[in-house]
């Protein structure tokens, strides 16, 4: 069972809050924890001006956000690890081969697909980052909800 689900970018700014907000929305029964990191993150970094904007544009609610550095214990306890492009899935397994097991793409259900970086690009890559993640949310809890 997956109780806690973690997802990962490089800076925990753009996308991997974007898919934990996502995913805790949606993962709303008793038990769910969700949480985010990243590879390189900005640490202490709210979500980024255009991400929260596109987040609030669909209705969603950004609450205060810190971004934080992915570590090895950070792997060890989430039972499901959400990764947005294939360098982070290396990342994660250098630091925790053992981990190997949990650590998928969000896009695993899309073909592998990443979620491209939108950091520092114009509103539409974030709100195709949007879409990308937001379908990625919606086939992974369609299976943790089984």
């Amino acid at each position: 069972m997956f109780k806690h689900t973690l997802t990962v970018c490089v800076g925990n700014i753009c996308r991997s809050p974007t898919a934990e907000i996502l995913l805790r929305e949606t993962l709303t029964g008793p038990g769910y924890l969700v949480s985010s990191a990243g590879i390189g993150a900005l640490v202490g970094k709210p979500v980024e001006a255009t991400a929260a904007n596109v987040l609030r544009a669909h209705g969603h609610v950004v609450h205060e956000h810190q971004a934080r550095q992915l570590n090895r214990a950070m792997l060890h306890e989430a039972d499901l690890v959400l990764a947005m492009e294939r360098p982070h899935l290396e990342h994660m397994l250098q630091i925790a081969p053992e981990a190997r097991g949990k650590i998928f793409l969000l896009g695993k259900w899309q073909a592998d697909r990443a979620v491209p970086d939108p950091y520092r690009q114009d509103e539409a890559a974030f709100e195709a980052a949007y879409q990308m993640i937001a379908e990625g949310v919606a086939a992974w809890a369609s299976r943790i909800h089984r």
